[in-house]
């Protein structure tokens, strides 16, 4: 709970011009460790659905969103994937548009290795 809040509000873009504004958030998948009432509370009094799992030992559970939480596993999956390259697990790269250069050709290139396999 001590890192989600601080995480949340650094999430915020003010835009300087014009534009639609930034919309938050409609839910927050995250893992177990993160399943705390606090956490859940928090999560609900700024208008953010938790899709987070209960923990095994707490003495009362709750419902949460299976499908959307398959589809976190998914996005960790795809992130744990480009973190075999090596350039983009140790971040060389001092400026942010050419780090994330690197993640594009690594995600273009798992995806044409995907295409191989079909």
């Amino acid at each position: 709970m001590q890192e989600l809040i601080p995480l949340l509000d650094s999430g915020q873009v003010k835009r300087t011009g014009r534009g639609r504004p930034k919309l938050p958030p409609l839910a927050l998948a995250a893992d177990r460790g993160y399943s705390s009432y606090a956490t859940r509370n928090e999560l609900q009094r700024r208008g953010i659905r938790p899709v987070i799992p209960p923990k095994r030992d707490l003495k009362r559970s709750w419902r949460y969103d299976r499908e959307q939480y398959r589809k976190r596993h998914h996005v960790e999956q795809m992130v744990n994937r480009l973190k075999r390259y090596h350039r983009v697990a140790t971040r060389y790269e001092k400026r942010g548009w050419m780090y994330l250069a690197v993640v594009m050709i690594s995600a273009i290139r798992e995806w044409a290795a995907s295409l191989a396999l079909l």
